[in-house]
């Protein structure tokens, strides 16, 4: 692999482009971004060479990657697909799959496109956040890869193994419903115990002083930035509904059990839950 572009130079595609970078997939990458500052950053990093437009950086890259929010992403692919050749490769990062594949599931190159999430990121953002070990030992999803050209996928799954991640195949659908349960929903949880400590501690100073590690872990997320989840909320409304709606009813379990003090009933929520610690330490 010699020629890459990343759409969107910052935190998952400055990351990615680090990496392959570091492990010798790629000898030159060029960056596309609306964000001057991010691009200017990027170059002053060593993230990619060279500044390009669109056509510029596709026609001239073997594997494009489009590391934008989900909706520019949806919107934008297309345009990407309308300007490659049979022997160039295009991916994507979103976090919602199936927007994505059905907004070019009719277009001729469709088979040049392969899905795919990386399951890892943080509540930071931008080229300056990048860093080329964030993915090792992290879940990799392709989605429908009945839908992408042999050599398509061996290239992504080559990009896969030189970020050092395990490669998970699944349809978009049930990717998207899985990742309601396990990743938005958090994101929501999170953004949500923050505005409440926000509404009823007006005291910034307090917040600062007393909070512990595990306030700090549990509301992280909530520095996620909207531009990124508003998107992702968007394009899997019903999924994050539905299981919103189970979160808002285990809440409403809780705030019953205090309110008639049936401590008992407590206990067997709390110990209900920690079923997730064999889950999750396996």
């Amino acid at each position: 692999m010699k020629k890459i572009s990343i759409i969107g130079t910052g935190l998952i595609g400055g990351s990615i482009a680090l990496k392959l970078r570091n492990k010798k997939f790629t000898d030159f990458v060029y960056g596309i971004d609306q964000d001057e500052v991010h691009l200017n950053k990027a170059l002053e990093l060593n993230i990619i060479d060279e500044k390009a437009d669109l056509e510029t950086g596709v026609k001239n890259s073997d594997l494009i990657i489009i590391a934008i929010p989900v909706d520019s992403a949806r919107k934008i692919l297309p345009s990407v697909l309308d300007l490659i050749n049979e022997k160039q490769t295009v991916m994507d990062v979103g976090s919602t799959k199936s927007g994505i594949v059905d907004s070019i599931k009719n277009h001729p190159n469709r088979k040049r496109f392969v899905a795919f999430h990386p399951m890892w990121g943080t509540e930071n953002s931008g080229p300056k956040s990048a860093t080329k070990e964030s993915f090792a030992g992290k879940a990799a999803v392709i989605c429908n890869k009945e839908d992408s050209d042999a050599d398509a996928l061996e290239i992504v799954e080559k990009v896969i193994s030189n970020l050092e991640m395990h490669p998970i195949y699944m349809n978009a659908d049930s990717h998207d419903v899985h990742t309601a349960y396990i990743s938005h929903i958090s994101h929501i949880t999170s953004y949500a115990l923050a505005n409440t400590v926000l509404e009823k501690e007006r005291e910034e100073d307090t917040i600062f002083q007393l909070a512990s590690s595990g306030f700090s872990s549990t509301v992280r997320l909530a520095k996620s930035h909207p531009e990124m989840w508003v998107p992702i909320f968007r394009q899997n409304k019903e999924n994050v509904l539905d299981v919103l709606n189970e979160h808002i009813t285990q809440l409403r379990k809780f705030k019953s059990a205090l309110e008639k003090e049936n401590f008992e009933y407590l206990e067997e929520l709390i110990t209900n839950a920690n079923k997730i610690r064999g889950i999750l330490d396996k």
